[in-house]
């Protein structure tokens, strides 16, 4: 008999367009089938598991709501038998460890994010298969730190069956599982939240509130050393585009669309489309999957729209951040879009441009910072391939994987990043990039046209720059010198005819943390976020700087005027 299997089922409704969804709870539910279509492979190491996903769906739907006139069984919708039950199913195909051990799930408020984690909390506690481990809901302040383990108390305060489970210490905000010896602890950084903590489990709380990541970092670097822990990150969106929400926000979304790699990371995101009107009510749904179907509280958002329409100001920021679940203060800056980015998905490769002439840009660091290389190869039919490799001091590596959260480590194995060792592994070695490059031109027989490079930092590298043979070309890294190469790249990938390796996940990140800005001309460059400091954009430097070079070189490239005169005589006929 096939085992039932909601979350999965749920996920083929909204991909096949029988549950409408917004794109982005789409993307998540595209993701779970792509990964159930590649399973148990040498390259995505993982099986689902339909029966450990339907085992905390029952348990939940064991459960019972406290909270109201009456208590009332919980009853699960689809969309949340999908974010409860994915992390659990998944598991490694020869450990049997679970897989995801980060989740994000954003949403507008009153949709039973906190609820889903209270559930998760107790679960794990008793029924995660460790004992005398540590759970924990974590916020700022202790009082939004106690909203999440009170989910957990209700549960077990209306059921007499988790009584004799739990003892639950108010007075402490601890609560004992009695048959595992696991603690579920209400803990925040004005009550002493810092390094050390080796938690199972831990719900972390309206992200969009923290200053910094170093609530996150915390708890999550305390989980190293255990084969199965799951961090629970739940929030709505902000106002401040400046912010580890919003960081991980935009990380969250690469994963969902397939730029940045995370396979320890669950990602759902429920908000309105661009092109959508939010005081449309016919949308709402989708930033509130949960909320929409409660009359009551639809009469109340009817309420809160009709006054943020009127009232604007704080009322309007408060609706769309709180209510519809978006970035209020969102700006069009996004230099390329993940969506336009995939256009140019390729199985190419470098081999694959053997004998062909191309175009070299560089970006140097300053010091312990990536430095990257691109190569622009021009084809016959008019699109350009693009390729890049990094370069990062091999004693950063670590500090970099903490800060940046990006998957260093995997891009070293996977060939797209090296370590260096100059300086005792503290600084780029710019001769080995030379000797790099050179390599490439005897193995691969490429031309290089011309390099384009940033003059910072390049004074004491040219000369050897000069040995590869090419014109050197300095790029200013100036709006004004770069505006228009910049919109012209834009341009042609947007157009298709930018064409990439689909397995450089370092590229693809770097293209997507990019952001336009503009001088009082209105002439643009590429940049990070403003504050942004670890969204590396190193290998988009790189590319602009590449792209500088080739539109220079066919402007003065000068043309064959005897073949031009042949081919002008053969069009009309005199030839």
């Amino acid at each position: 008999m096939r085992v039932q299997d909601r979350a999965t089922l749920h996920a083929e409704r909204v991909v096949s367009g029988q549950e409408p969804s917004c794109l982005t709870h789409r993307m998540a539910c595209e993701r779970h089938l792509n990964e159930i279509a590649k399973q148990g492979t040498k390259e995505f190491p993982f099986v689902w598991c339909p029966e450990k996903s339907e085992k905390i769906l029952r348990y939940a739907e064991m459960l019972t709501i406290a909270e109201g006139a009456q208590p009332r069984p919980v009853r699960l919708h689809d969309f949340q038998c999908f974010d409860l039950g994915v992390p659990f199913g998944w598991v490694h195909a020869e450990t049997g460890f679970r897989r995801i051990r980060r989740k994000y799930k954003s949403v507008a408020r009153q949709n039973g994010k906190t609820f889903e984690n209270g559930i998760t909390g107790s679960y794990i506690a008793n029924w995660g298969g460790y004992n005398f481990g540590k759970l924990f809901t974590a916020a700022t302040k202790k009082r939004q730190a106690r909203i999440a383990w009170e989910e957990i108390q209700k549960f077990i305060t209306v059921d007499k069956d988790l009584q004799a489970l739990f003892d639950v210490k108010d007075y402490k905000s601890l609560i004992i599982a009695k048959r595992t010896g696991c603690t579920i602890e209400a803990l925040s950084r004005e009550s002493g939240l810092d390094d050390g903590f080796r938690a199972i489990f831990c719900s972390v709380d309206e992200i969009h509130q923290h200053k910094d990541n170093g609530i996150y970092k915390a708890l999550y670097n305390g989980q190293a050393s255990l084969d199965e822990a799951l961090i629970s990150m739940i929030t709505t969106r902000g106002k401040s585009l400046n912010s580890f929400c919003r960081e991980m926000d935009d990380y969250c979304l690469q994963i969902l669309a397939g730029t940045a790699e995370a396979d320890d990371f669950f990602v759902d995101i429920y908000t309105l489309d661009k092109e959508d009107d939010p005081f449309d009510e016919s949308v709402w749904y989708k930033s509130n999957p949960h909320l929409v179907t409660v009359p009551s509280a639809l009469e109340q958002l009817r309420r809160d729209a009709r006054t943020a329409k009127q009232m604007g100001g704080f009322e309007m920021s408060d609706y769309m951040t709180k209510r519809q679940n978006l970035w209020y203060e969102y700006g069009d800056t996004q230099y390329i879009t993940p969506n336009e980015w995939k256009l140019g998905r390729t199985e190419l490769t470098i081999e694959n441009m053997r004998g062909r002439r191309c175009f070299a840009g560089l970006d140097l660091s300053s010091g312990g910072d990536l430095t990257s290389l691109a190569l622009l190869f021009p084809l016959d039919d008019g699109k350009i391939y693009v390729w890049s490799h990094s370069y990062i001091p091999a004693k950063r590596l670590e500090e970099h994987i903490i800060t940046d959260t990006a998957p260093y480590d995997v891009w070293a194995k996977s060939g797209l990043l090296t370590p260096s060792e100059a300086v005792g592994g503290l600084k780029n070695d710019y001769l080995q990039i030379v000797a790099d490059l050179k390599e490439l031109q005897e193995k691969f027989e490429i031309n290089i046209a011309c390099i384009g490079y940033d003059p910072h930092n390049a004074d004491a590298f040219l000369e050897e720059l000069d040995t590869l043979g090419a014109p050197l070309l300095e790029v200013k890294q100036s709006a004004r010198f770069l505006s228009d190469t910049t919109v012209d790249f834009a341009l042609e990938v947007k157009a298709g005819n930018v064409l990439y390796d689909q397995r450089n996940a370092l590229m693809s990140w770097s293209i997507v943390n990019a952001k336009k800005t503009k001088n009082s001309f209105g002439e643009i460059k590429v940049d990070k976020e403003v504050n942004a400091r670890h969204a590396r954009i190193d290998v988009v430097d790189a590319i602009i700087d590449a792209h500088v070079a080739y539109r220079k070189s066919s402007k003065e490239e000068t043309p064959d005027y005897e073949t031009v005169v042949e081919d002008y005589l053969k069009k009309m006929g005199w030839a």
